[in-house]
């Protein structure tokens, strides 16, 4: 009797082997089969979905994981880095600025026009005390830009507080290729504040020529 019972445990524990190594094979098939699947399907372009929730794919003839939740196109990036630069750029240059030229000595001189009949501006030299601290050359493009109503940073500077004469002398052409030389001063009392000074070139219908003004201007 006890052998019998020994025998049916033995018989048992091979049937349940059996079992399971039937179970592993047809596992392993199976996964054969899916791999198989799946390999027809990239060939064939198209996509599948992952466990992990990723999409495989073909592209170039390379199958790659391609994780949506993660991509972020370069091109993106580079403005991002652009404009995080240009930022920081002119950051810089303010803060040069505020060192270099503080405000209570700091001047600035620029220059508008409002001409194109009576006068094309060839060159400018600016002089503060008989000094002369700024020159100019301009071509084509940047008296058409002063014209459609751009304004130029002529100077940036310091300036000791006190009394200054302040004086541009223009060169320039007028109708029929005539030549112009003209100058304009200003007599300023700087201050504790910063000083902006706009010169306006402007063409003068009575006169048929073109006047150089100064103005300026209370920050």
């Amino acid at each position: 009797m006890l052998n019998a019972k020994k025998s049916s445990s033995l018989i048992l524990t091979a049937l349940l082997c059996c079992y399971s190594s039937l179970s592993v094979y047809a596992q392993d098939e199976l996964t054969q089969e899916e791999g198989r699947n799946a390999l027809s399907q990239i060939e064939g372009g198209g996509n599948i979905e992952m466990p992990d929730g990723s999409t495989l794919r073909k592209e170039n003839e390379t199958a790659f994981i391609e994780r949506d939740e993660n991509a972020s196109p370069l091109s993106e990036q580079v403005e991002d880095l652009k404009k995080a630069a240009l930022e920081l750029n002119r950051d810089l240059l303010i803060l040069e600025e505020d060192l270099l030229f503080p405000a209570n000595t700091q001047i600035m001189v620029y220059i508008s026009m409002d001409v194109g009949e009576y006068f094309s501006m060839d060159a400018v030299r600016l002089m503060i005390d008989g000094e002369m601290v700024a020159t100019h050359l301009y071509t084509e493009k940047q008296n058409s830009a002063l014209i459609r109503g751009g304004i130029q940073r002529l100077y940036l500077g310091n300036l000791k507080t006190g009394e200054h004469e302040i004086t541009a002398i223009f060169h320039g052409y007028g109708p029929g290729g005539r030549e112009y030389k003209r100058g304009a001063s200003l007599t300023i009392e700087k201050d504790q504040s910063p000083t902006l000074l706009e010169i306006k070139v402007r063409d003068s219908v009575r006169k048929m020529q073109p006047t150089f003004q100064f103005k300026k201007w209370n920050l």
